[in-house]
Formats: C-alpha cells, sequence, structure tokens
C-alpha cells in the first residue's frame, strides 16, 4: 500500500466507503473461472475464424483484409486477458500454476514477455501519476508533440518504441530478473518464428503477409494506440479521481478490447474481473457526479490528439 496513487487517493478511499454499497463492491470483485474461460474461449475462437477466412479467401480481399483486421483486434485482446491474470482475476482461489500458464498463453501471441507486462504493469498501478515512476507514463508516452511523431504509433514503429522502452525500464530491475525476462522473450520469440516459418512452408510468402504480418505489424498497433487513447490521455492532473479518461464504450469496443474502455474504473478497483466492469461503471455514478468528468469517445479522443495535437496528460476540455 505504497506508492504515488495510493498517497493520492485517501480522501477518494473514503468518499467509496460513503457512496458505495459495500456488499454490492463484494459482489462485483467475485472471479469466476468458468466465465473467464467463456470469455477467453470467445476470443481465440473469433481468432480462427478470422485466421480461416484469411487462408480460404485468400484471394478475395473483400473477405480476407477484413478478417485480417479483425485477427489483430484479437491479438490485442489478448493483452486483456494477460492483464486479467497479472490482477488474479481468473481463479477464485489463488492458482499459481494455473496462472502462470495462462499468462504464457495469452503473452506468446502478442509478443509479450509475461514477466516483463506483470512488473510492468504493478508499477504502472502503484505509481499512476508520476511522471518518473509509472514506467508506462515515463517511457512509452510520447515525448515529442508532433502529429507525425504520434502517428509512428498506429504503425509497425511501435514495437520498436515499445521494446525500447521495456528496454529502458528493464535496465533498472535486478541482474536475475533482467536475465529470466531475456529468457521469456526468447522462448516467445521463437514461437513466432516457428509461426512464420510454418505458415510460409504451407501457403508460401504472401500468406505470411496476410495472416500474420498484417493483423501483427498493422492492425495490431492501431488497436494498442486507440486503446491507450482511452486510459490517462485526457485527465484532471489536480484531481486523483479524473487521474483517468472516462470512456463511452459500447458492445462493439466491449468486444474488441474485452471491456478495457472501461480503464479509470478499474484503476479503482482493480480487483474487478473484466466482465464486471460496466456494471461496477453503474455502481460509480456517485463518484462521477462528484468528480464531474468528461465522458469521451474514441473518435473524440482520435481527433483531439491528431487533429488539435493535445499534449498528453493534461486536461483536453
Amino acid at each position: 500500500m505504497t506508492g504515488k496513487w495510493h498517497g493520492a487517493t485517501h480522501s477518494l478511499r473514503e468518499e467509496f466507503v460513503q457512496l458505495l454499497d459495500r456488499e454490492h463492491l463484494r459482489e462485483l470483485h467475485r472471479v469466476s473461472g468458468v466465465r473467464h474461460g467463456l470469455v477467453a474461449f470467445r476470443q481465440f475462437a473469433t481468432a480462427a475464424v478470422a485466421a480461416v477466412l484469411i487462408v480460404r479467401y485468400a484471394s478475395q480481399p473483400w473477405i480476407w483484409v477484413p478478417a485480417a483486421i479483425l485477427l489483430g483486434f484479437m491479438i490485442f485482446s489478448f493483452t486483456v486477458l494477460l492483464h486479467e491474470v497479472v490482477h488474479q482475476a481468473v481463479f477464485q482461489r489463488r492458482r499459481g500454476a494455473g496462472n502462470r500458464i495462462l499468462a504464457w498463453v495469452y503473452a506468446i501471441p502478442c509478443g509479450l514477455s509475461p514477466g516483463q507486462f506483470t512488473r510492468w504493469h504493478l508499477d504502472h498501478h502503484k505509481e499512476l501519476g508520476d511522471d518518473e515512476k509509472d514506467p508506462k507514463r515515463h517511457h512509452l508516452t510520447p515525448k515529442i508533440i508532433r502529429r507525425w511523431f504520434k502517428l509512428l504509433y498506429f504503425t509497425p514503429a511501435l514495437f520498436p518504441i515499445y521494446f525500447r522502452a521495456a528496454g529502458r525500464e528493464s535496465a533498472t530491475y535486478p541482474p536475475e530478473v533482467r536475465s529470466r525476462l531475456r529468457l521469456e522473450r526468447a522462448v516467445v520469440m521463437s514461437v513466432h518464428f516457428a509461426v512464420i516459418a510454418a505458415i510460409w512452408m504451407a501457403w508460401g510468402a504472401a500468406m505470411v503477409f496476410k495472416l500474420y504480418a498484417l493483423p501483427v505489424f498493422f492492425v495490431f498497433p492501431v488497436a494498442f494506440t486507440i486503446n491507450r487513447l482511452g486510459q490517462h490521455y485526457d485527465i484532471e492532473p489536480d484531481d486523483p479521481a479524473a487521474w483517468g479518461t472516462l470512456v463511452r464504450s459500447n458492445a462493439i469496443w466491449n468486444f474488441l478490447f474485452v471491456w478495457s474502455s472501461y480503464h479509470m474504473e478499474h484503476h479503482y478497483f482493480p480487483g474487478v474481473p473484466c466482465y464486471r466492469l460496466p456494471e461496477l461503471h453503474d455502481a460509480l455514478q456517485p463518484i462521477f457526479e462528484r468528480h464531474p468528468m468528461r465522458r469521451r469517445t474514441y473518435t473524440g479522443l482520435l481527433w483531439d490528439w491528431l487533429v488539435k495535437n493535445r499534449a498528453p496528460h493534461l486536461n483536453w476540455h
């Protein structure tokens, strides 16, 4: 119970006690392994259907291109499922082996080191609001406020940007942790190279682009960056309750982003599983009314970010 976020939200936690029903909050924290499994099955099944459509209709771009876009969004959605593992929001009881296995299952399609993601994300929660100690804000947020540089995050350039940021943060870890993370990255990359080789041998180089390169290198960065815009870019720096962006979500975004559009709600109560975040959002209305925050859409955030060239982590109103 330390860090920037904990120290800044003492009064906010008192408001939670005063304004929210404790029994309802306890129910919202109830975790269901079956329900998580159904969500994971839905995402993997959608990815599999998209992959089959790409292979089956490889000569018909009006089918395989939308399928590749959908596949890219599904690959991004696995980062959200990994995020659930990090917050112990999968099993009712602590299951170390089960969580470790799932972490690898979700991390490999995204090309992530599960250990790096875990430490990076938990440090982000702990130090939210700190320009230096929050690794996402310190290393990943664009420091060059130029449209051309922001647009790089929507392209394959995201990968060197992200891995450079992760490398800078991991350089501060103990040597044994860095060694483990290097091994994890080697395993993940080996799997990706094996997948590329298998696709090439089965269907040729053109299919490598359609089934792998387009979803991973061109669609994933778009999904990642849009989702990140709805996290902590349009905020109220003077009010810790509004250190995140309140996004007006809908059924499409809930499916593509696995309810991660409810990001400020997640920071309030990180133990609430993703499929209960819409209900948590409704329960938090007294907090939102006491701390007026603009409800944003992703379209509006993109307009402010790229057209108006807003700087991150400020009040865009």
